[in-house]
C-alpha cells in the first residue's frame, strides 16, 4: 500500500493515460472498422481489394513495428509536429481496426441474404441497405467479440509507454528503475488494468442485455 500512496500522482496519471489511450484509439478503430467492413462486403471490386489489403497488412504486422513507423517515419515524411499521444492512438486505432472489421464482417455474414435482396428490390442502394438493414441486425452478434477486441486493446496500450506516453506499464518501469520492489508495483498495476478491463466487459454485457430485450 505504501508504494501506491507514496506515488499516487504517478499511478493516477498512468491510469488516466491508459484510459485515454484506450478510449481514443477504440473510437478510431470502431469508425475505421465499420468503414473497412463496408469495403469488404462491397459489390465494387476495388473497394473489396482495398478492404482485404487493409486487414491482411495490419493483422500481420507487429504492433511494435506500427509504433516505430508512427513515431519515427510519419512525423518525418507526412505530418511533422504530431504529439506522441496522437501518434500512439493512430497506431493502436489502425491496428485494432483490422480486428474490428473482421468481427463486423462476421456479424454481417450472419444476416440472411434475403434481407439484402428485399432491400434492393425496393430500390435501396448498397450503403442504405448496409446502414439501415444489415448493420443493425449484425450488431447483436458483433458485441461479444468486440468486447474481447477492446480488452486486448487496453493491454496493447502498454506498448505506448515505450514511445513517450504516460500509461500504467510505464509507471511500473519508472518505479522499478528507481529501485522499488517490483512485486507490489505489479500488483497495483494489475489491479488498475483489471478495473479498466472489467469496466469494458461490464459495458458490453449491458449492451448485450439491452439488445436481447429489444428483440
Amino acid at each position: 500500500m505504501n508504494v501506491l500512496l507514496d506515488h499516487l500522482p504517478e499511478f493516477r496519471d498512468g491510469f488516466l493515460g491508459t484510459v485515454s489511450l484506450t478510449a481514443a484509439s477504440a473510437a478510431i478503430a470502431l469508425i475505421l472498422g465499420v468503414l473497412i467492413a463496408g469495403c469488404r462486403v462491397s459489390p465494387v471490386p476495388p473497394l473489396r481489394y482495398f478492404g482485404a489489403a487493409w486487414v491482411t497488412l495490419l493483422r500481420n504486422t507487429p504492433l511494435t513495428l506500427l509504433f516505430l513507423v508512427a513515431t519515427f517515419v510519419v512525423p518525418q515524411v507526412l505530418f511533422p509536429g504530431l504529439s506522441a499521444f496522437t501518434l500512439a492512438i493512430a497506431a493502436l486505432g489502425f491496428y485494432t481496426s483490422a480486428f474490428v472489421c473482421e468481427a463486423i464482417r462476421s456479424g454481417i455474414n450472419t444476416v440472411p441474404l434475403g434481407q439484402a435482396e428485399a432491400a434492393r428490390s425496393i430500390g435501396m442502394t448498397f450503403f442504405q441497405t448496409l446502414r439501415m438493414i444489415i448493420l443493425p441486425q449484425a450488431t447483436r452478434t458483433v458485441i461479444p467479440p468486440m468486447s474481447s477486441i477492446f480488452i486486448a486493446l487496453t493491454k496493447n496500450s502498454a506498448i505506448a509507454g515505450a514511445f513517450s506516453n504516460v500509461e500504467l506499464f510505464g509507471v511500473q518501469k519508472l518505479l522499478s528503475d528507481q529501485g522499488y520492489d517490483i512485486v507490489p508495483i505489479f500488483i497495483w498495476v494489475a489491479i488498475a488494468y483489471l478495473v479498466v478491463t472489467f469496466s469494458i466487459s461490464g459495458l458490453f454485457r449491458l449492451l448485450e442485455r439491452r439488445l436481447e430485450v429489444a428483440r
